[in-house]
């Protein structure tokens, strides 16, 4: 009896199918994980960079002396001009991009992922130590997900704090 080493054709060909499935199956886990991890740093990010938005402005409201824009309660304005310690601090947009000016220097306060549209501040109260700003905003991340940007639009309101 003669004893054959090698495989048929039909072999072959049974073998080359199961592994092509077998790697059809990894792409496409592979290619979801990638998926999800796109749209978890795009949420993330525009999570983050809200939070840490509305904490430095109410920080600084709180802090504030004097809100110079939007001076009249009821006023709308696309800047922020506050006076803190004898120093203006100004918020305001910049080509996407949330930046404080405070007379020394200029920082970006949303991150390179994200943008900013839509800023509106509206004063609202009927003296310096009860006036609130009406805060309203949209973060746009940049990481694009099935050719969609995660957004979230912010609208909160901040108050300065009395002295007493």
């Amino acid at each position: 009896m003669k004893k054959n080493h090698g495989f048929t054709l039909i072999e072959l060909l049974l073998y080359m199918g199961i592994l092509s499935i077998l790697l059809f199956i990894i792409t496409n886990v592979f290619v979801s994980i990638l998926d999800v991890q796109l749209e978890s740093q795009a949420t993330s990010g525009v999570i983050q960079d809200s939070q840490f938005i509305i904490s430095r402005l109410g920080y600084d409201i709180k802090r504030t002396e004097n809100i110079t824009t939007p001076a009249n309660p009821g006023d709308i304005s696309n800047i922020l001009n506050l006076s803190i310690d004898g120093i203006n601090y100004i918020y305001q947009l910049n080509n996407g991009d949330l930046e404080l000016n405070d007379e020394i220097s200029t920082n970006k306060l949303n991150s390179f992922e994200t943008n900013v549209s839509n800023l509106s501040f509206q004063r609202t109260g009927n003296a310096t130590e009860g006036a609130t700003i009406k805060l309203n905003f949209t973060l746009t991340s940049k990481t694009q997900r099935n050719n969609i940007y995660e957004t979230k639009t912010i609208q909160t309101t901040l108050g300065l704090r009395k002295n007493e």
